[in-house]
């Protein structure tokens, strides 16, 4: 290992990308600067600011460790902080990819869930990516306008992002300079290679290997040829210590001959937060993932199943065919085992997921009515209260989550329970909706929840699990 190590070595060495908006090329400059310092030999820990289980994906294959989620408007602030305590005790530094622009969060009127809370409550230089495609010495004032909008947030330095030529770059390199007084530490060409791979609909998570590392490999290459990163180095190891967060999670051994939980987790099951896999094990639960797309049998002595997230749309011809599972899922519901949806795997357990060209693809069958796509995304963030007793929470408890889905349930029978009721996540006069369904031991719902905002869910659920003897 060569000096440049020393200068990074540090347990809370850290910086923060982010950008005035989404689609300035945030996740391409983080992806190529995680890649370029790991290849340097640096231990990097990444991170994304909010609700988000896409870029992880790749910030993971970067780096080479698990990428974890920083959300302050889903979890209280001593749990997103002990998350990033955990994490990076044995890491030489943090890279922390934003949320959307710089100070948007959860609202209009307050920084809640933005990149700009999370980077003051660490202490951690701010790094800000301006897509230069549209722009020229207009860069300067809406780099000026960032730095000066929140005193209190340390912004270190600049990277435009989408130049047209050098001349170009080094023009807007040059009116951000002078408008700010900061240092751009380099301009990144337009490129195509460097484009997020994407889908019809949306992202898609690194679930190709070999188009996901090219995607990195070309990251990385433009990081390193473009971008200055001995001069970003002394930036990453300049934030202060912090304090640590005041009531850390007292975790404990993982139950080896615990209740047995089915997971699914292949190309078409992966939005889970790793927390709530830990926080499941720490309450005696033995993990053992299974694959919708591939396996034809639950693994031995299932108790449990969780359906996570994901894109099953994308893989809803395969899905369809594999009958097997669909029958021991069945099987399963009947004979009373807990079974936790969360918005694909709730997808997966209707009747059927129609495309948007009217193809029609058989599903499990667990729920009533047809999961059918639409081009309109619902996001956003969610406060849901369960509406009845189920295998996670009981009637009244609450929790926070979130949304992203471009599908909507069609067909509901009206007296079938919800699982939850929505209330206003920044409050106001919206009425509660209901969501979701609660059928028997079945909890299915759109809301993707993180279980560090609610520990007893983990809990309640192996309780279930295990009662089923």
């Amino acid at each position: 290992m060569d000096n440049r190590r020393e200068q990074v070595v540090n347990a809370v060495a850290r910086v923060v990308i982010a950008a005035p908006h989404s689609g300035s090329g945030k996740t391409t400059i983080t992806v190529g600067l995680v890649a370029a310092l790991a290849r340097r030999g640096y231990n990097i820990q990444p991170f994304k600011v909010g609700p988000d289980y896409i870029d992880p994906t790749y910030h993971t294959l970067a780096a080479g460790r698990a990428c974890r989620n920083l959300d302050s408007w889903m979890l209280p602030d001593d749990r997103w902080r002990e998350v990033f305590e955990r994490t990076t005790h044995d890491a030489d530094a943090a890279v922390i990819e934003g949320v959307m622009g710089l100070y948007d969060g959860a609202g209009y009127e307050a920084e809640t869930g933005s990149t700009a809370e999370i980077a003051k409550q660490l202490g951690a230089p701010v790094i800000i990516v301006i897509d230069a495609s549209r722009m020229a010495r207009s860069a300067g004032a809406v780099a000026l306008g960032l730095t000066m909008f929140d005193p209190k947030l340390q912004i270190s330095g600049f990277i435009v992002n989408c130049v047209g030529s050098e001349s170009h770059g080094r023009g807007v390199a040059a009116a951000i300079e002078a408008a700010t007084g900061k240092h751009c530490f380099g301009w990144v060409p337009r490129d195509a290679a460097l484009a997020v791979p994407e889908r019809r609909l949306g992202l898609l998570p690194a679930g190709k290997l070999e188009e996901s590392q090219a995607f990195i490999n070309a990251a990385c290459a433009a990081v390193e040829k473009h971008i200055d990163i001995d001069a970003l180095l002394p930036d990453i190891r300049s934030a202060p210590p912090i304090s640590p967060a005041k009531h850390p999670r007292q975790s404990r051994a993982q139950d080896r001959d615990g209740v047995v939980i089915a997971v699914a987790r292949d190309e078409a099951f992966s939005f889970i937060y790793p927390e709530n896999l830990e926080l499941l094990e720490e309450a005696g639960a033995h993990l053992a993932f299974f694959s919708p797309l591939r396996d034809r049998a639950l693994p031995a002595d299932t108790k449990g199943i969780i359906l996570s997230g994901g894109f099953p749309e994308a893989y809803a011809p395969v899905l369809s065919t594999n009958v097997a599972i669909h029958t021991l899922l069945k099987t399963a519901h009947a004979q009373g085992l807990p079974i936790f949806a969360e918005c694909g795997g709730l997808m997966y357990l209707t009747q059927a997921i129609r495309e948007t060209n009217g193809v029609t693809w058989p599903m499990a069958g667990l729920l009533p009515g047809t999961s059918v796509m639409t081009a309109r995304l619902t996001l956003g963030y969610r406060l849901a209260e369960a509406a009845i007793d189920g295998p996670l929470l009981a009637a009244g408890e609450r929790v926070r989550g979130h949304e992203f889905h471009y599908s909507i349930w069609e067909d509901q029978p009206p007296d079938l329970s919800p699982a939850f009721l929505l209330h206003p996540p920044h409050g106001g006069a919206t009425p509660i909706q209901p969501e979701g369904a609660s059928l028997g031991s079945l909890w299915a719902t759109y809301i993707h929840t993180h279980f560090l905002n609610a520990p007893c869910m983990a809990a309640r659920f192996v309780a279930a699990c295990r009662a089923v003897g």
